[in-house]
C-alpha cells in the first residue's frame, strides 16, 4: 500500500511533535521549585491540589496528533482561516455568556429550583460546548500557523520551518502558589495547583503563612510553556497572538542560558534570570502579536497612543482640577517604601504598610485581593507593562526596553538577550549598546 505524501509529512511532523514534547517535559524547569526542606514541607501540604502535568501532556499530544491527520484548515485560504477563528471566538463568547447566566440563576436566592430554571440554558451551553470541542483543534492550528509564519519572517526559521514547531493548546490553566520570605522580596517557592475557589485559596494561604512563617499568594496564570504550551481559554484574538508568541519564546529560550537558568542563575542560586526571561518574553509577545494582527486581523490592531486633546490645548488660568489617582506612581511608591522598611528589618511595619496601601487602591477602584512580599516577588518579574510601578527601582525592565530600542529587529534583540542571565550582564550589555549608537 502506498501512503500519500501528505500523510507521510504529517506522520513525520507528529513524530517531531512527540519528540519535542518528551524533550520539554524532561528539560522544562519543574512546576515546583525545589528549595530545601521548606519546599518539601509546603509541597506535601498542598499535594492534594497539585496539577497533573503528565496526564495533561498525554491528552494534549493525542489532540495534536489527531489535529495533524484530520484537521481541515489545510484546505482553507487565508481569509477562510481567519474567519474560522473569528466564528470560533464568537461562539466561545456565547458559551461563556450562557455559563454566566447559569451561575447567576444558581446564586439568586429568589430562585427555589435552579436546576429547573436553568435547564434550557444548560442544554444550549452543552450543545455549544460540544461543537466548540470539535472545532478547537482547528482554531488552534490556524492561530499556530499564523503566528509561526510571522516568526519565520522575523528570522526565527530554519530552512523555512520554525524551531521548535509552534504547538499550543487551549485549556484550564493551573494556578500558582508563590511564597516569599517575610524579611525580603524573593520568589522562594512556586507550586502549580488545580484551579481553586476563593475560599480554598485564602484558607491555604493562611495555613502556609502561619505554619511556615512566609508570605504566600495563589495567583491565576495565562499560559505555561510546556509542549504543547498550555494557554488559557479566552475570546481575545489579540491576547492569544501575544500569548502564543510569549510562550513560544519561553520554549525557544530553553536551548540558551536565559531559559536554562530560569529559576537559578549560573551559580545555582536564585537570581535575575526569571525576571529577565519573563520581561523579554512579555515585550516580545506584545510586539510579535501586533505584527500578527496587522497581517491577519487588521481591524483588531489597537490604535496608536496619541496625546490627549487636553494635553494639546494651551494652559489657561482656571484652577487645576484635583489630580486623578495615579496607579503606577502609587504602586511604585508602595514597592520602594516596602523595600526600605524590609532593608531596615521593620517587617511588621512593612506588612502593615502594604495592607494600608491595598485599602488605598481599593478606595480608588483597584480591587487587589492581597499585597504582600509574594505579590511583589511574582508580579515584579514582569517588567514590560504587567503591573505598572511594581518593580520599584529595579533597573531590569528599563534596561531590556533600551536594548530592544537599540536592536535592529526582533531577532537581533533575542539573539542579544538569550545569553544574559544576570542584572550585571544586562546592564553591561545595555551600556555597550549605548556606546555603539
Amino acid at each position: 500500500m502506498v501512503v500519500p505524501q501528505k500523510h507521510l509529512s504529517r506522520l513525520r511532523y507528529t513524530i517531531v511533535l512527540m519528540l519535542f514534547a518528551v524533550l520539554f517535559v524532561a528539560l522544562f524547569p519543574r512546576s515546583s521549585v525545589l528549595i530545601g526542606d521548606k519546599w518539601q514541607a509546603i509541597a506535601w501540604e498542598v499535594s492534594p491540589h497539585q496539577f497533573d502535568y503528565i496526564g495533561w501532556e498525554l491528552n494534549a499530544i493525542a489532540a495534536k496528533a489527531d489535529q495533524l491527520f484530520f484537521g481541515q484548515h489545510a484546505y482553507m485560504d487565508e481569509a477562510q482561516r481567519s474567519q474560522f477563528v473569528r466564528d470560533y471566538m464568537a461562539d466561545l463568547a456565547q458559551a461563556q455568556q450562557l455559563e454566566g447566566q447559569i451561575t447567576a440563576i444558581y446564586t439568586d436566592p429568589t430562585v427555589s429550583d435552579p436546576v429547573a430554571a436553568s435547564v434550557d440554558l444548560v442544554n444550549q451551553r452543552d450543545a455549544l460546548r460540544a461543537d466548540l470541542a470539535q472545532r478547537q483543534s482547528t482554531a488552534e492550528a490556524i492561530l499556530e500557523g499564523q503566528v509561526a509564519a510571522v516568526l519565520v519572517e522575523q528570522g526565527f526559521g530554519q530552512l523555512g520551518q520554525l524551531v521548535p514547531p509552534m504547538s499550543m493548546r487551549f485549556s484550564r490553566v493551573p494556578m500558582l502558589l508563590i511564597t516569599s520570605p517575610r524579611d525580603e522580596i524573593k520568589l522562594e517557592t512556586s507550586i502549580n495547583l488545580y484551579p481553586l475557589p476563593i475560599d480554598d485559596i485564602t484558607a491555604i494561604e493562611a495555613e502556609i503563612d502561619q505554619r511556615y512563617d512566609v508570605s504566600s499568594l495563589i495567583v491565576p496564570l495565562g499560559g505555561i510553556a510546556l509542549y504543547p504550551a498550555m494557554i488559557m481559554e479566552t475570546t481575545s484574538i489579540r491576547w492569544i497572538t501575544e500569548t502564543f508568541a510569549h510562550e513560544w519564546l519561553h520554549q525557544y529560550l530553553l536551548a540558551f542560558p536565559l531559559g536554562l537558568y530560569y529559576f537559578t542563575d549560573s551559580n545555582g542560586l536564585s537570581g535575575d534570570a526569571r525576571t529577565i526571561n519573563e520581561t523579554t518574553c512579555d515585550l516580545f509577545g506584545k510586539e510579535l502579536g501586533r505584527l500578527v494582527l496587522e497581517r491577519y486581523y487588521p481591524d483588531l490592531v489597537p490604535p496608536p497612543v496619541t496625546p490627549s486633546a487636553v494635553e494639546e490645548q494651551p494652559q489657561t488660568k482656571s484652577p487645576p482640577e484635583p489630580p486623578a489617582f495615579d496607579f503606577a506612581a502609587t504602586m511604585n511608591d508602595t514597592r520602594v517604601g516596602v523595600d526600605e522598611l524590609l532593608a531596615a528589618g521593620r517587617v511588621e511595619e512593612a506588612e502593615a504598610f502594604m495592607d494600608q496601601q491595598r485599602q488605598l487602591f481599593y478606595e480608588n477602584g483597584y480591587a487587589i485581593r492581597k499585597i504582600n512580599q509574594a505579590y511583589f516577588a511574582f508580579y515584579g518579574g514582569y517588567q514590560a507593562g504587567g503591573v505598572p510601578g511594581i518593580a520599584g527601582e529595579d533597573p531590569i525592565g528599563p534596561a531590556i526596553q533600551s536594548i530592544r530600542a537599540q536592536s535592529g529587529d526582533l531577532h537581533d534583540f533575542i539573539v542579544t538577550m538569550r545569553t544574559i542571565t544576570s542584572q550585571e550582564q544586562l546592564l553591561a550589555q545595555n551600556m555597550t549598546s549605548d556606546n555603539t549608537e
